[in-house]
């Protein structure tokens, strides 16, 4: 059994909305909190409520929260005792987590042997295939001759989706239709991949149609001891990225639910991971899973899982990471209530969700029952240019999923943001389109039920208010109350002088 070793200070390689989340669960638990900021956010809310904050950088990610030597020497210096990388950035870089083990720093993850083998698409499809965790048709491995992929292609039997090797988010990644168009597509997403990644390497799949996307988050410690923490349902995407999510999803079954998160745990032992993580699987319209890939760290949707569980999440991966086995048993483990989370960017839903960064002149979060809101800022800060434009995530709880989905719905009309566009018409827009509510939707919602046009729809109740506004405001600034002499019998008496003593 491994020894404890307290942390006392934890460096976050990170920024937003995520650091903050961290330096809250590191205060509640008595551990100091060092904060790092480039140009861009000297005087972020992260670095103001941190314990100390080091510069490290220019506004270009890649001149400062990519910078894993400035950033491991500035853990050193300060006498951090280990490093939490949040996601993003450094967070799936297996090279600095060997640094930080090499130099004695806890890296707040999984080995560096995991995040090489999953980081890795055909590496992990191959473990997979070892571990029995079911897999949609495909190649295991990563293939570059264009007329032997072409050839699997039609024995895989089109659609079939390329995908690079050594990424996600979408990048390097190509749907086919027609066979005529596989070479043509495989040598784009190639070139995507070699330019997103440095890596061109891509492989085949079967392309799910009307697929949903759902992951089980995982949580394993240093004594061999896996469990999840059930599934998320992460469907509403837009250029596959994640939107809306919930927790829990509301097509699996029990039993199903069982059975993927047996796959999930079995994933996770695969590689013999430690900490947070995510196992995400596509599920077809007959309730078939498939794997699609592991994120090994702690997931932007993390606050769902945390609200039907009650588990802090974060605080979890501090105590796994100083060497305590997991408290509970997966049978421990019980799903309460329903949560929903909204993603906030500051993007234009209006023209194609394009970031649109800026500065905020208002920030008015909603309040109230069953409701949470991670922010990374404040009303008068900015969105800067350089990183993703998440302005804050949006969570609600409920008993059950349609009273989450109104609680949402709620706080979405509650919250108020001015100086830039924002995802909030769009996340309101899904509670209350009759497929979401329905639970009978896809990764393909936004294509087959959104367009700019549905946030123009006008409002009954709002072209009434504002008619009403209208003629209040003529009659307020008509002649006669505007200093010209008015008949005085027009002129009611004054209720208070009429009815005074004396």
């Amino acid at each position: 059994m491994s020894d404890i070793t307290p942390i006392k200070k934890v460096l976050i390689a990170n920024r937003g909305e995520i650091a903050v989340r961290i330096i809250r669960s590191c205060r509640e638990m008595g551990i100091r909190t060092v904060a790092v900021f480039s140009d861009a956010d000297r005087t972020a809310l992260h670095v103001r409520l941190a314990d100390e904050a080091y510069y490290i950088g220019k506004a270009p990610s890649s001149e400062s929260y990519l910078v894993a030597e400035r950033i491991l020497q500035t853990a050193l210096d300060c006498g951090a005792d280990a490093v939490h990388p949040g996601y993003g950035f450094l967070s799936e870089n297996s090279a600095f987590a060997q640094a930080c083990h090499a130099n004695g720093v806890i890296f707040i993850g999984p080995p560096a042997s995991a995040i090489e083998a999953m980081g890795d698409k055909t590496a992990a499809r191959a473990l997979m295939e070892k571990a029995g965790v079911p897999m949609a048709p495909g190649t295991v491995d990563a293939i570059s001759d264009h007329q032997e992929a072409a050839s699997i292609a039609i024995q895989i039997g089109y659609p079939v989706l390329i995908k690079a090797a050594a990424g996600g988010g979408g990048k390097g990644m190509r749907v086919v239709e027609d066979p005529k168009d596989f070479i043509s597509s495989m040598e784009a997403a190639s070139r995507e991949a070699a330019s997103a990644f440095g890596d061109g390497r891509v492989f085949i799949e079967k392309y799910i149609s009307q697929p949903r996307h759902i992951e089980f988050q995982i949580m394993a410690d240093q004594h061999g001891h896996v469990v999840h923490l059930f599934e998320r349902e992460c469907s509403i995407q837009r250029r596959h990225q994640k939107v809306v999510e919930e927790a829990p999803s509301c097509v699996l079954t029990p039993e199903l639910r069982e059975i993927m998160g047996k796959a999930a745990i079995a994933a996770a032992r695969s590689c013999d991971y430690v900490g947070a993580g995510t196992i995400e699987f596509l599920v077809d319209k007959d309730l078939n899973f498939y794997f699609m890939e592991m994120n090994t760290r702690l997931q932007v949707e993390h606050p769902v899982s945390e609200l039907i569980t009650g588990i802090d999440l974060v605080a979890a991966q501090i105590r796994v990471a100083e060497g305590h086995p997991l408290p509970w048993k997966q049978e421990d483990l019980h799903i309460h209530g329903h949560a929903v989370e909204s993603r906030v960017y500051a993007e234009d839903p209006s023209n194609h969700f394009l970031p649109a960064p800026g500065h905020l002149t208002q920030h008015t979060p909603p309040a109230g029952f069953g409701v949470r809101l991670d922010a990374g800022v404040e009303e008068g800060s900015e969105i800067p240019l350089y990183y993703d434009p998440m302005i804050s995530k949006l969570s609600t709880w409920g008993s059950n999923r349609k009273e989450a989905i109104a609680r949402m719905s709620r706080a979405l009309e509650e919250y108020q943001i001015a100086g830039v566009p924002t995802t909030i018409p769009f996340c309101h827009f899904v509670m209350n389109h009759e497929s979401f509510v329905s639970g009978r939707f896809s990764t393909h919602f936004v294509a087959d039920h959104f367009t700019p046009e549905v946030l123009h729809t006008p409002d009954p109740d709002l072209e009434s208010s504002l008619a009403m506004a209208a003629v209040l405001f003529v009659d307020a600034n008509s002649p006669t109350k505007n200093g010209s002499p008015v008949p005085t019998e027009a002129v009611e008496p004054s209720r208070w002088k009429s009815n005074r003593r004396g």
